[in-house]
């Protein structure tokens, strides 16, 4: 399957609907290319503009998918109209993918308790799961875990640390373990485990979870706030700007 990518704010972001996003992603596990998944939001696309190390990460990552709805919108304005794939619907889906054809799994990330909840439920849900890593997101000693991880060899990887810490951590760690797919997955084992409750599915079609989130934990406002603004300011000077050269 062709990958075929758009640019917003100068990041390639892919194209492929939901289910083709899958199929690609089984494919790059399957053949053992591995490679590294982004799910991205507006918040990562102005650290990019910040951080040329992290806009390399971004730009050199082998799948990006439109997460956030903040770049849904951001696509739309720059006249591509693409569908917003939910990070963690992605990669419950993948993980489902896992289990049918036996492929190992690492889990990195979140506190103790959380991950091993998390485990506990997956293996529930998925009977063939075959997690052969585990590790909890409160480590200093990379090293040690990058070491662990080649050991284990697994074939599909999921980093919950936080956005930039799990993409930079995936980028080194695919230099020793390159036949592995990784995924940063942010919060996503504190749902798994059931100790965060998913946004009600209102607010997951209307795109608004980040609302619903920000509701529960108000903290969240200092991070989206005033980044959601700028963001959009700057995909309407950049569309403003096309427009004059034309």
């Amino acid at each position: 399957m062709e990958r075929k990518t758009v640019k917003l704010l100068g990041i390639n972001i892919d194209t492929f609907g939901f289910e083709d996003a899958v199929e690609y992603t089984a494919d790059l596990i399957k053949t053992q290319k591995g490679g590294q998944i982004v799910t991205i939001n507006p918040e990562m696309i102005e650290t990019a503009l910040k951080s040329p190390y992290f806009e390399k990460i971004l730009n050199n990552a082998d799948l990006v998918i439109p997460d956030g709805v903040g770049v849904k919108i951001g696509l739309n304005i720059k006249g591509f109209n693409l569908k917003r794939i939910a990070g963690i619907e992605f990669s419950t889906k993948l993980l489902e993918e896992c289990s049918k054809n036996h492929f190992s799994i690492a889990l990195i990330g979140a506190k103790s308790h959380v991950l091993k909840k998390a485990v506990q439920i997956l293996k529930s849900e998925f009977k063939e799961l075959n997690i052969v890593y585990t590790q909890d997101g409160y480590f200093n000693d990379t090293e040690r875990v990058l070491t662990e991880l080649k050991e284990k060899s697994p074939q599909f990887v999921l980093v919950a640390l936080g956005s930039p810490k799990q993409e930079e951590f995936i980028f080194e760690a695919r230099k020793i373990l390159p036949q592995a797919l990784m995924i940063g997955v942010g919060g996503s084992f504190d749902v798994w485990s059931g100790e965060v409750q998913r946004a009600p599915e209102i607010y997951q079609k209307l795109g608004l979870e980040w609302l619903y989130r920000t509701t529960k934990e108000p903290w969240r406002l200092k991070r989206i706030f005033p980044t959601l603004p700028k963001f959009f300011l700057r995909v309407l000077l950049s569309r403003e700007n096309v427009k004059r050269e034309r």
